[in-house]
């Protein structure tokens, strides 16, 4: 609205930024989270989406088969290798996009991993639902089944800055087999190929019943921050990186689920790591552990590297906007932890965790750097009215 843009250009200005950096940061900082469609008498935790039941069979398979065992028979891609141009050959098109058995192919040697039998799948409930979570043995694994399940097995790079992903609309053929199955049963006369095909065009629109999203976490520092640089000791510090990457990208399986949006914007990442960082460290928020995350913890300094940088936009911020950028995340984060100091105990609970994400996904990254921080508190007292 006029008044909030308004607002939002005089906060910009006042921090140096020109007519043009305005502009630029306006376009960036525009909050894309739809809230005018949530249904008024929504509660959390949301029901679980339904691929949640066949990840919960998988889980309970692999208590007896082993994890990669289990998935290896259910994801037709841990069935070929990581290789060069194997995506474009016809038997792995057959079997990726077509659901042709891949048992007699040539090509589906199988995927490799480092420490199989240290691959994790949890079932981890959220605020918005359970969610599969994959945490692999080593960082060797989190690469090939990055490649294997979101880039086509191709030996695509894998950034040492990414430990973790989020996998949506995957394809998951074994449900639309058993959907073919389920299909069939009911049929009164035995069907042939072309009626089946049919049946699978009606069945595309109808993506909850053969999509998953589940997510694949690594194990290690999180953000390239290590235990030392926080004054923690090591084993210790590599747990609570673990909590922090997986309440991290619930987060945003909250906010794609909830609000339909899923962004690389650093309001989203302000976000998800206050989410990760109250999990990990007793519902404490802590500013100084994010700015370093993100490359600020001797702002006005910006070391180079820093995890900001990832979230410039496209086309990316100017330089000028990217400094003004950093001042508004640098306040941001001191706000919020203000902010988390005093309402500690209300936010404890899971409708209050809620309703948290719901308001600060309202809010734009200019009204949550505002210097004092009151106006962060005045919106809060309004939202929960």
């Amino acid at each position: 609205m006029p008044t909030q843009l308004n607002y939002r250009s005089q906060v910009l200005s006042e921090l140096g930024a020109t007519p043009e950096e305005i502009t630029e940061l306006l376009a960036y900082n525009q909050n894309n989270f739809n809230h005018p469609k949530l249904p008024p008498n929504i509660t959390f935790p949301l029901a679980s989406e339904p691929h949640v039941t066949e990840w919960k069979r998988y889980h309970a398979q692999a208590q007896s088969l082993g994890t990669f065992t289990t998935l290896r028979s259910a994801l037709v891609q841990l069935q070929f290798p990581i290789r060069l141009g194997i995506s474009e050959t016809e038997n792995y098109r057959a079997a990726t996009r077509q659901g042709n058995p891949a048992d007699s192919m040539v090509e589906a040697t199988g995927l490799e991993l480092e420490q199989p039998e240290s691959l994790q799948l949890i079932i981890h409930p959220t605020l918005a639902g359970e969610v599969p979570i994959l945490i692999a043995g080593c960082r060797a694994d989190f690469i090939v089944l990055v490649q294997a399940l979101s880039k086509r097995n191709e030996p695509v790079s894998i950034p040492d800055s990414m430990g973790a992903i989020a996998i949506s609309g995957f394809n998951n053929w074994q449900r639309i087999k058993k959907y073919r199955t389920e299909w069939e049963t009911h049929q009164e006369q035995p069907v042939t190929e072309t009626e089946w095909k049919a049946e699978f065009q009606r069945l595309i629109p109808q993506k909850h019943l053969y999509q998953d999203f589940f997510i694949i976490l690594s194990q290690g520092n999180y953000s390239a921050v290590n235990a030392a640089e926080l004054g923690l000791d090591e084993a210790e510090w590599l747990l609570l990186c673990l909590t922090i990457r997986l309440e991290h990208e619930c987060c945003h399986y909250f906010t794609k689920r909830v609000f339909g949006s899923m962004r690389n914007n650093i309001l989203d990442e302000l976000i998800a790591d206050y989410q990760g960082i109250v999990a990990a460290n007793h519902n404490y928020y802590r500013a100084d552990w994010f700015l370093r995350f993100v490359g600020l913890e001797a702002f006005p300094n910006y070391r180079q590297g820093g995890r900001l940088e990832n979230y410039c936009g496209n086309p990316p911020l100017s330089d000028g906007a990217f400094r003004i950028l950093q001042v508004l995340v640098k306040q941001a984060a001191q706000n919020l932890e203000q902010f988390n100091i005093s309402h500690i105990e209300e936010l404890k609970s899971l409708e209050n965790k809620a309703r948290l994400i719901m308001f600060l996904t309202s809010c734009t990254l200019e009204e949550l750097a505002t210097k004092t921080g009151v106006l962060l508190e005045q919106m809060w007292q309004r939202y929960t009215m």
